[in-house]
This record gives structure tokens, sequence and C-alpha cells, in this order.
């Protein structure tokens, strides 16, 4: 049988195997009641003859037949009390043959399985022949969810495997695309065309996603595989099992928010490279930049050195020459290596990196970062409610974080940031409103599970929020766009566009496109030359490329208006 046919036969025997058994249970029932209908017509005899009449052996039948029907023509009856109670027990016979079980049957046996064949049949089970270049996804959940709405946004086909039919049935309705088959199932790839696909995404528990891995490979050797693992073990063995990339997101998340509590004392940190051009970010907090707006500065006249736009505690606000620099500024730069040195040079104070920071939670985030703080060099303590977790004593307090003597305890006094990691939202805002209530001025770095709680932790006190849904999804389609992953304030998109049609022609200053979309053009990449930083009076042309950052609604103001048929990739912070 030819893998195309699979499914769609498989599913054919399912229905067909189930068809046969009601039909051995229906035929069953019938018998069933053709007999008691033979009993009672020969007993409608017997009470007749006990009465002293007599009628045509059909008159039995016809009248079993009438009573257990309920129609009661009135035409035959029984004057004797014994008869009455027989017609009583046929009735009652009738109303649970043919009232009940009989319509429960065909309903059962017959009409719902009919029903959800038909259902079934309405999601796929085998892709279509040509499909070619489409992400294989494992699961569904809300970092699929986002990752999908990227891969629309990008037109990158996609498919979610889903071994429930009544689950792929309602996400089918949804509007999702899902495939039908499980996926520890070698079949299942075959008919998602595993071979012509651009990546499979295994998403699952570390276990389970050692066995997709492992699955994927017996149909295809070739086809490039991400899967995320919550331990730092499962890296080793999944890559072992052949994966390209490994995504551990405890560790990323961890390590991003060690740099950001360290990030306040150095210099611009960064986070991605353009051929020659570097992605940077740049707290401005203990900086000459303070008080001072762009134009003041002057920045790309005298250092060579773009700022792209500004986040203030959540709110990312483009780069214009009256935007006035904060001590809670966040400054997105880009500019060559040697640009972003003297960048540091110039406008750096002489501080110091920060001496103690407190760390709340020591679950996996936490650990990974009181790892990356060790490595740094930074004294901290982990506030964390269970004792289990604790290997090291001299650096934990053994305490609920919501309780105010325990954070005293932990020398929140003394620290001079502070980083909130559980997998809590509710208990994230607690700890936060917390912190700001015991320290107003101390930064805080708070991790949000759910994506809806970050404007939530911004308005509890944090000054900056990392979110773990929107940090995994970007982790995993950098990988399909082959790209690196930025790591910068959450929320932020870096994508590259090939020029518009509307834009050919007319320069940077006069195309409109930050007025018109609200994203901020980073840097130009004519065919067959390197990229380099905007010249306002520089004419666009077709083919060059255009890298823009801009926030979630701007970049889909931009797709909005000008359409997203010339993506080519996206980066994401």
């Amino acid at each position: 049988m030819a893998p195309d046919d699979v499914g769609g036969a498989g599913g054919a025997d399912r229905y067909a195997r189930s068809l046969r058994r009601n039909l051995r249970t229906l035929a069953g029932l019938v018998l069933l009641f053709a007999a008691i209908t033979a009993l009672y017509s020969v007993l409608f005899h017997v009470v007749m003859h006990a009465e002293g009449r007599s009628w045509h052996w059909f008159t039995g039948f016809y009248w079993t037949i009438e009573t257990m029907s309920t129609l009661g023509y009135g035409d035959i009856v029984f004057q004797s009390t014994a008869g009455r109670l027989f017609a009583v027990v046929v009735v009652g016979t009738g109303i649970l043959f043919l009232l009940i079980l009989l319509p429960f049957s065909f309903v059962q046996f017959f009409y719902v399985p009919w029903l959800e064949a038909r259902n079934a049949a309405r999601v796929p089970r085998v892709l279509p022949p040509g499909t070619t270049g489409h992400v294989i996804l494992t699961d569904y959940g809300p970092v699929e969810a986002a990752l999908i709405r990227r891969l629309v946004q990008f037109r990158l086909p996609y498919v979610v495997i889903e071994p429930d039919v009544a689950v792929a049935l309602g996400r089918h309705d949804e509007g999702l695309h899902v495939l039908v088959g499980d996926r520890d199932d070698p079949d299942t790839y075959r008919r998602a065309r595993v071979g012509a696909a651009s990546l499979v995404a295994a998403t699952l528990s570390d276990t389970a996603n050692a066995n997709v891995v492992l699955t994927v490979r017996e149909v295809s050797e070739t086809v490039p595989i991400v899967a995320t693992a919550a331990w730092e073990s499962s890296a080793a063995m999944l890559e072992r099992a052949g994966c390209q990339q490994v995504v551990q997101l405890g560790d990323l998340l961890g390590r991003s928010m060690a740099r950001r509590l360290s990030g306040h004392a150095g210099g611009a940190h960064v986070l991605g490279e353009v051929d020659d051009l570097l992605v940077a970010e740049a707290p401005a907090m203990n900086t000459a930049l303070v008080g001072h707006t762009l134009r003041d500065l002057r920045l790309r006249e005298r250092l060579n050195v773009n700022v792209a736009g500004t986040w203030q505690r959540g709110r990312y606000t483009v780069a214009t020459a009256e935007a006035r620099v904060t001590a809670d500024s966040l400054l997105l730069l880009v500019g060559t290596r040697a640009a972003l040195d003297a960048f540091d040079r110039e406008v750096r104070l002489d501080v110091t990196p920060p001496r103690f920071v407190l760390v709340v939670g020591g679950g996996r985030v936490g650990r990974a970062t009181s790892k990356r703080l060790v490595e740094l060099g930074i004294e901290h303590k982990i506030v964390e409610r269970r004792a289990e977790r604790v290997s090291n004593l001299s650096r934990y307090v053994i305490g609920d974080a919501t309780d105010f003597a325990v954070l005293r305890e932990a020398d929140i006094d003394r620290a001079e940031s502070v980083a909130i990691t559980t997998h809590d939202d509710d208990v994230n805002v607690y700890v936060t409103l917390a912190c700001h209530r015991l320290r107003p001025d101390i930064p805080i770095v708070s991790r949000a599970t759910l994506e809806r709680n970050v404007s939530t932790l911004y308005r509890a006190g944090a000054d900056t929020v990392l979110s773990y849904v929107p940090m995994e999804a970007n982790a995993i389609f950098d990988v399909i766009r082959r790209g690196n992953l930025l790591l910068a304030a959450e929320g932020l998109d870096i994508f590259t566009v090939t020029t518009p049609r509307p834009l050919v022609g007319r320069t940077i200053a006069t195309c409109g496109l930050r007025e018109d979309t609200g994203c901020n053009l980073l840097a130009v990449r004519r065919p067959g030359a390197s990229a380099v930083l905007p010249d306002p009076d520089l004419a666009l042309t077709g083919g060059t490329e255009l890298m823009l950052i801009g926030d979630r609604a701007a970049e889909q103001a931009f797709f909005d208006r000008y359409g997203n048929g010339d993506s080519i990739g996206r980066r994401s912070t």
C-alpha cells in the first residue's frame, strides 16, 4: 500500500469493522424483538382461549404489533383481569423496544458512527502531493499558537500532528492545519511528507521528544529537527537522537535575565549581527546620555551609531530627533564593532557591576540565572520555598518570597536588582508588588509565563519582563529562518523584507515608512553588497533588503499596508 493511501484506507477499514460489529448488535436486537413478538402472539391465543374466545392465528400477531406500538385501535380487547394485565406487559415491552432500545441502538450504532466518520473525513490524514517547505508541529499550545501566527504572517506552511480525531476536528474547525496521526508512528510522518518539510518542531516533554526525533529519523535522515528540552541533561540525548538544535528555554531565559541584572553597569550588549553591522542594546542608566534628546546627542553624526528606538518599562518608542533619554531608557543601537566601542568609551561612566542581586525562585530558570551570575562574579541569594531544590545553603534562603520578612532575610535592602523567576505569574505579580513596596527604586526583572500577563507585571512595577511563550516561539522561528536569536525587550521584532513596490524609487527620508507603519529602518542591503546603515537620501531600489524593527502592532501595520509576499526573514527580540 502506498503511503499516501494509508490514512484514508485505515480510516475506511476502521469504519467498516465498526459497521459490521454494529450490524451484528442490531441483528441481535431485531431477533430478540421477533422472538418476543412471537411469544406474545402465542400467549394472546392462550389468554383468549381462557376467556372462551377464539381468533385466527394472524390476529394474535396483529394484536401484538398493535399493542406494542401503542396504536391501540380498541377493536380487540381482553375482558378478564389476567388479559388486561397481559396487555399492560405487552405495552410496556413495546415502549421499551420501539421507543427506547431500537431508536437508541440506531443512533448509537449507526448515526453516531456515520457522523463521526463523516467528520473524521473532514480532517486530513495525508498532505496533498507536492506539499513542500512546510513546518511539522508535534503539539498545539500557547507556544505553538504564537509560532503559527508568525508562520502565517510570513506565508510559511505548517501542519499540526494530532492523534485524537475529535480534538483534530475542533482545531480544524478553528482554521488550523491539522493532520490526524500518532506522533510515534513513522507512517504519520510519511503522510506528513516529512522528507519535503523545512523543519520538524518537537515541543512535547523531553521523553516524548526523544521518541518523536527517533521516529522522524526512521523516515528522513535529512529533515532539520528542533526540540525543546526542560532539563540540561536532555539536550545531549536529543542531539544524539538526531536533533540539529535543542532549545533549552530555562537556560535561555535565565541567561537573559542575568544579562539584564548585570546590564545596568555594562556597555552596549550585542544581540546579533547582520554582515558587518551589530544590533545591540544599551541601558541609559548611569550614562551621560540621560536628560538629552537624540538630536542633541548626534550619535549618528559623531559615532556612526544609529539609535533604532527605546524601551521604557515595556513601551517601545521609535527613535525620533526629539526623543529624550531617561534613566530607565533602553537604547537599541545599530553600528559596526568599532562604532559601538566608540559609543562605550564616550558615553559610559566609570561604574562597576552590581555587587549583590536577589533571585526569587530556585527552579530551572532561577538556577540558570544563578549559574550565569556566578560566571559574571556577581554575589546573589536565591529565595526558594521548596527545600528539596536547595543544593547550596550558603546561597539560598528557604521561605515564601511573598512574605516581607523572607525578602528582608534575603537582604533585599542591599540588593541592587531583583530577578523574579517562578513559573506562577500570580506569584510573580505579587512578589513584584512586594519588592517595589520595600524598595521603590530597585530595578526588577520578572518572568511572565503567559504573554497576557506581561502588561500586568509592568503595572506592578517591573522594569523588564521576559515572556516565556514568545521567547520559545521566536527561538523555533529563528531556526526555521536560519537567523540569530535576538533577545531584547519582549514584544519587539526585527524582520527583513525586500523593498515593497510602492517604495521603489523613493528615498528613505521621503518614503514615510516610520510615519505610516511605526517601523524603523535599521539597515539596508543591496544585491551583492553587505548591509549598511540607512542613508536618508538613499533611493530604494527593487531587490534591496530592508531590515526593520518594530513592536507587534507596527510589524502588523507594515504587512497590512505592503503585504508579506516579499518577506525573507525575521529575528525576534
